[in-house]
């Protein structure tokens, strides 16, 4: 990406750092990047990223048992669509919806 310049999947590149972050126990290591990941999937209009993005950041806050504040990221990302909700990302972020309400 850095070589490149092409910056269309630097969300998802973020998400997946955190992710490999947090399963070594780096939590605000992850957190830092799954934020980030948030606001480039939002600078770039990326719905797809951004979901993912919320999803694992609303994750984590769960795990944290930080309901409330999972429930208020997530809820207006996943509101934003209106088709396509027999895909997996969108199954997954309505399940995790639904463990939070």
């Amino acid at each position: 990406m850095e070589r490149t310049g092409e910056r269309w999947f630097a969300a998802e590149l973020n998400r997946h750092k955190g992710q490999l972050l947090l399963r070594q126990g780096y939590f605000e290591a992850a957190e830092e990047l799954y934020r980030k990941a948030l606001s480039t999937a939002e600078e770039q209009e990326a719905k797809l990223w951004e979901l993912r993005a919320a999803m694992s950041l609303a994750q984590l806050r769960c795990d944290q048992s930080r309901h409330a504040e999972a429930r208020d990221l997530l809820a207006p990302v996943y509101g934003w669509f209106t088709e396509g909700f027999d895909t997996a990302d969108l199954k997954k972020a309505k399940a995790l919806l639904d463990q939070l309400a």
